[in-house]
């Protein structure tokens, strides 16, 4: 969603184009959810590291890949999948960055009309908290832990539990923002799009980790 809402001004996209790709987003994204941590487990036989890789990288919203990553982390007891799932998409977040100037570049390249687009308008400023508590982290386990003792593991554990929280209220949120009204209303063929788009993203994420797996097993 945030792609959708950054890109949306640079290429002039109307209301209703920037409608149906949030449907989609959301429609899909949510099937990916509840389907994925499941087909994941079995295909990559439980093994965390490519479970996270693949729900950071085939699910494509944000709060989507956190509650796959929550909702594997609840069935199979794995919050190192969690962790890979979010720091994963948080990693594709941050190429916003670069794309989305570039479209601008490439939408308006030949045009007579130019138009400066600032980095700042479409920086994904929660980005910048996820370096941070990297940063707090690392600071934390390397000098806090002996200062504090057993107070700093303490506060490591509230904040984890804090998380989940926070990722059962980001799904519970999806849910209460989706009106299946309104995906009706727009017709099937854009759906036929997003459909074959979720597709082929599963499998170019699926493909691309069996490559990391042959490139170094």
């Amino acid at each position: 969603t945030t792609a959708i809402m950054a890109t949306a001004p640079v290429i002039k996209a109307n209301k209703s184009e920037v409608s149906y790709a949030i449907a989609n987003i959301t429609l899909f994204g949510i099937l990916s959810m509840l389907i994925y941590p499941y087909f994941a487990h079995y295909y990559f036989e439980g093994q965390s590291l490519f479970i996270g890789l693949f729900l950071g990288t085939a699910i494509h919203e944000t709060s989507q890949v956190a509650a796959a990553g929550l909702i594997y982390d609840q069935q199979f007891n794995s919050q190192e999948t969690l962790n890979i799932a979010t720091v994963t998409k948080l990693i594709r977040n941050t190429f916003l960055i670069i794309m989305i100037p570039l479209f601008a570049i490439l939408y308006n390249r030949g045009k007579s009309q130019k138009k400066n687009y600032s980095i700042i308008n479409i920086f994904p400023y929660f980005v910048i908290g996820f370096v941070a508590m990297i940063i707090i982290r690392n600071i934390g386990d390397q000098y806090f832990s002996t200062i504090l003792n057993n107070n700093w593991e303490d506060t490591i554990y509230v904040i984890q539990s804090s998380s989940k929280v926070f990722l059962t209220m980001a799904m519970a949120a999806i849910g209460l923002s989706t009106n299946l009204k309104d995906i009706k209303s727009m017709g099937y063929k854009p759906f036929i799009v997003g459909f074959v788009g979720m597709i082929t993203v599963g499998i170019v994420s699926i493909l691309t980790i069996e490559l990391y797996i042959n490139a170094f097993s």
